[in-house]
């Protein structure tokens, strides 16, 4: 089950929502809690029973780790405390590990050795890096002496939490359990209720409208095996920095209204990063707790800025190296990772210079460098993205052919060529969605409006986005979030 169905927006999150506050209104608190930790294991095992024995075991052994912490704090062995922690870290590495990088390296190895070493097929549980880092913050913090959770089921709704269970946001235990004890969000708000439908439809409508056409052309020119010919090949990288910003936003605007439907707010994961100046405001506004938790969990502990440049330097790029491959197991993440981690030391080294660029073109570079990198971030091999940035660069010859840009842009073939020839067909519909799109992504976001008072205008607005995403998830199949892959 995904946001993004029909039997979630029409069925699980209605009952889910109608049965928690019918049982907190009779004063049912602990049923309460225990509905929504039990549909928010429904909603993870959805997708796979057997994924619910491992959460459920991680589950349990990170807080008695954590409850262990936390009651020795300041009267503990600090010794016996810290190699706890160091305990409790690398047996949660060791779980994402296996799951996300055994095969990774076992291929390695098999290419490196020439061996022939093998595993069962490992299958990566859905949101294993999302639980798992939010639990190893958890530990943490509880080694610090920042938490005071001793009661599993309200760990478990602190883990388990449907809106951010799947794909984030990486949240701090001290976030979210406040808001769930506190008696005045037990019962619903129309404030909420409408700020909630007024940003999930605007996430609804950016993922199966915007995100899911975007892919269409995306998906064709990574998959095409002829080179790319430089129109081609813009529009596809172009098709997949739009796709995924759409997707992840969408994702993030709906998992922000699902929690406001309980009154929990969430904190803020996407704030509008191609807007960005320099590459280090977009890590500041793109995948905001993930960036948040790298800093705090490996930048910081590998020393941070604290020393030489030099060592400054090396911990930026080792950071953002982990990052990338935290992505996935597959080196194009580790490339996509090492470039960002470059830039950011580039970055740096300019501003020690005091170098400045005019705004204008200083949002230009960023973006460019983005939407080059993201060609790393999606190709399955190296081979598919020197096609794509060959093709940016004018070096490819060939191209697709106009019979095939019609297939590329998966719609009515023969209903556009009664209107246009094959050549503009192809070139015309991505053109103008990707300049549309500019022109969003520049505009005041959704989390920016919540806020504000709720027009008329703002409901026929959002009703007309909810009608046409309910339209087009009915006539065709959505894809997954791109995140849940992660």
């Amino acid at each position: 089950m995904i946001f993004s169905s029909l039997q979630f927006v029409f069925l699980y999150l209605p009952i889910c929502f109608l049965v928690y506050f019918f049982l907190a209104k009779n004063k049912l608190f602990v049923g309460s809690k225990m509905w929504l930790v039990a549909a928010s294991l429904f909603f993870y095992g959805y997708w796979k029973v057997d994924y619910l024995v491992i959460i459920l075991a991680s589950l349990f052994l990170n807080f008695a780790l954590g409850t262990a912490l936390s009651q020795s704090s300041g009267r503990g062995n600090n010794v016996n405390r810290k190699m706890s922690l160091i305990i409790g870290i690398v047996l949660n590495l060791m779980l994402l590990g296996y799951f996300k990088y055994a095969n990774f390296f076992v291929e390695n190895v098999n290419a490196i050795t020439s061996l022939s070493l093998s595993l069962p097929n490992v299958v990566l549980p859905l949101a294993i890096s999302f639980f798992t880092f939010q639990q190893i913050a958890y530990l943490v913090d509880s080694y610090k002496g920042e938490t005071s959770e001793y009661d599993l089921l309200n760990y478990m709704l602190f883990v388990t939490f449907f809106p951010q269970l799947i794909a984030g946001p990486i949240v701090h235990h001290h976030e979210m359990m406040q808001q769930f004890k506190s008696r005045r969000n037990l019962s619903p708000r129309l404030k909420n209720i409408s700020a909630a439908v007024f940003i999930f439809s605007i996430g609804l409508f950016k993922k199966v409208v915007i995100a899911d056409t975007f892919s269409i052309w995306a998906d064709a020119g990574f998959s095409y095996e002829t080179a790319l010919t430089f129109y081609d090949a813009w529009s596809t990288s172009l098709s997949y920095t739009f796709q995924l910003y759409f997707d992840f936003s969408g994702y993030c605007d709906m998992a922000i209204g699902a929690a406001l439907l309980f009154n929990i707010r969430l904190p803020l994961n996407f704030n509008s990063p191609y807007k960005s100046f320099d590459i280090q405001d977009f890590w500041r506004r793109w995948h905001i707790t993930l960036g948040r938790f790298l800093r705090d969990y490996i930048y910081i502990p590998l020393g941070g800025s604290r020393r030489t440049e030099f060592i400054t330097y090396s911990n930026l790029f080792v950071t953002f190296l982990i990052g990338g491959l935290w992505h996935g197991a597959s080196w194009m993440f580790v490339v996509w990772g090492a470039l960002h981690g470059l830039a950011l030391v580039v970055h740096r080294f300019w501003k020690s210079l005091g170098g400045k660029l005019p705004k204008s073109i200083a949002w230009l570079v960023t973006f460019l460098f983005i939407n080059v990198t993201w060609v790393f971030f999606r190709a399955e091999k190296f081979s598919d993205a020197k096609n794509v940035i060959y093709g940016m660069l004018n070096l490819n010859e060939g191209g697709m052919v106009p019979t095939e840009k019609i297939a590329w842009l998966g719609v009515n073939a023969d209903r556009l060529m009664s209107f246009l020839p094959a050549h503009a067909v192809g070139a015309i519909l991505p053109l103008f969605a990707i300049c549309l799109t500019f022109i969003i992504v520049t505009r005041q976001n959704a989390t920016e409006m919540i806020d504000q008072k709720m027009t008329a205008f703002k409901m026929i607005y959002v009703s007309l986005l909810f009608t046409v995403s309910i339209y087009v998830m009915s006539a065709s199949s959505t894809s997954v979030f791109l995140y849940f892959n992660f």
